[in-house]
């Protein structure tokens, strides 16, 4: 890797740690903790590539793109940031900084996105940037995490918002599949524009769809929960979809229900399928994103305070359960419980016995409901390896994938199997199907901690 990277961070270890290896990779590097200095500094014209975070003690990142743009037409941007949430994800593409990573980042994947950026402003002969000011973005959308599967999302939604391809999004009830069409649609191109969610009844005549369209106009339409759509509103759909000319709505669609499955089953339309999944996107479930139900649960916190609710929060003990329960009714059931909460607890702090209580009321998961409609269990894993891949942003993840892998699923594998056997290493072992001395040999190689397991159901 040759060239000199101007890197712009207050964390002063993340400026040590990529100045190091920056720098032992071939490049010269110039770090700051300051905005301003960065700005000067591409003012000089020096740098190949800004790498920098969006909060600084002196400015905002993101509100600088535009501004690097003009005055480097070419320069590339990578944008790191700890604001884990879809609108940063969205404002890094419309001020087009050429990447963008959540905090914490994996430092090999930074390392081949900064080699790629270089090598494109090597082979680019720069021209004159059409980079947009972001966009008013408004944080009172719940759609925060930052798990991979998430910032793979966010990543998703940035790259389709202004294309004309349909979407279809996919997830369990409760996940915010509405939320997402709602933010495609809000920090588009198209935003000006009405965004029309169509229901049952706009489908009852034959008049039905031409309304829809008159009302959208070029906006955007939004099919809710498709799948639960009777055969002659299907019809009705791929007729409206194939009147379209150059100039029509945005086509977006979504669904709790297996699409797929439906199909072979003869219970939706092929041809309606291939017209609304130009681009899926798959919504994860809260179970698939533990790590993100205390930042949910801090964020509703909050949102609660503002409605002038009182300000509340979660012990520790309170914390581990809520993050141990099922969700079924995923970030949905998550708000109504914490509102609840906030409601009943007599004390600043929530505890856990009065979680128990309210989770104690309501249903558990069904056993099969995480596979989707009678999903196969490999299915499920190439779902997750694609959102591996697609995190990547068409860069190869490091070399030794395989193993790397194996011990990722290895790992959860043996402590979902331990909570499910209450911590008894003989029935693991026996529900493994492994030998004993087996199973304590890969905890200990795991670093898998073992203590007393109880699951709440």
């Amino acid at each position: 890797m040759d060239g000199t990277i101007l890197v712009a961070d207050d964390d002063r270890t993340i400026r040590t740690v990529l100045t190091q290896a920056l720098t032992r990779a071939g490049c010269k590097v110039h770090a700051t903790s300051s905005l301003v200095t960065l700005m000067r500094w591409v003012e000089e014209g020096k740098g190949d590539l800004v790498i920098s975070d969006v909060m600084m003690p002196d400015g905002n990142g993101l509100e600088a793109l535009p501004e690097i743009a003009k005055i480097r037409p070419g320069l590339p941007v990578i944008v790191i940031s700890a604001q884990n949430t879809i609108m940063t994800a969205i404002q890094a593409a419309e001020a087009e900084a050429f990447d963008y990573l959540p905090k914490p980042f994996d430092l090999p994947d930074l390392m081949k996105r900064a080699a790629k950026a270089l090598e494109v402003k090597r082979r680019a002969n720069p021209a004159p940037s059409n980079a947009k000011a972001p966009s008013e973005i408004q944080e009172d959308l719940p759609l925060v995490g930052r798990t991979p599967a998430m910032q793979s999302l966010y990543r998703l939604v940035a790259r389709v918002m202004n294309t004309d391809l349909p979407v279809l999004i996919t997830g369990e009830s409760g996940t915010g599949k509405s939320l997402i069409a709602r933010a495609i649609h809000d920090f588009s191109d198209r935003r000006s524009l009405p965004l029309v969610v169509v229901t049952t009844t706009d489908l009852e005549t034959m008049e039905g769809p031409a309304s829809v369209i008159s009302r959208a106009k070029n906006g955007s339409i939004l099919f809710d929960e498709v799948g639960d759509l009777d055969e002659e509103a299907q019809a009705r759909i791929v007729r409206m979809l194939d009147s379209f000319t150059d100039h029509s709505p945005r086509i977006m669609a979504t669904s709790q229900a297996d699409l797929s499955a439906k199909m072979e089953s003869g219970a939706f339309r092929q041809d309606l399928f291939y017209r609304l999944g130009g681009v899926t996107l798959s919504v994860p479930s809260l179970r698939e994103r533990v790590d993100d139900i205390p930042l949910l649960a801090e964020y509703f916190f909050g949102k609660a305070d503002r409605d002038g609710m009182p300000l509340r929060r979660f012990t520790s003990e309170a914390t581990e359960l809520v993050r141990a329960y099922s969700w079924p009714g995923n970030v949905r059931q998550l708000e109504n419980t914490i509102r609840r909460l906030i409601v009943t607890s007599p004390e600043d702090e929530i505890t856990r016995a009065e979680v128990e209580i309210v989770l104690g009321n309501q249903p558990a998961i069904e056993p099969l409901q995480g596979g989707g409609d009678g999903e196969k269990l490999s299915a499920a894993v190439n779902k997750h390896l694609r959102r591996y891949f697609d995190l990547h942003g068409g860069v190869l993840p490091s070399p030794g994938l395989y193993q790397r892998i194996l011990k990722e699923v290895e790992g959860p594998l043996i402590e979902i199997a331990l909570d499910a056997v209450g911590g008894n290493q003989a029935k693991c072992a026996d529900l493994l199907g492994i030998n004993r001395n087996t199973l304590r040999k890969k905890i200990n190689d795991l670093d898998i901690q073992v203590t007393r397991r109880r699951k709440l159901m």
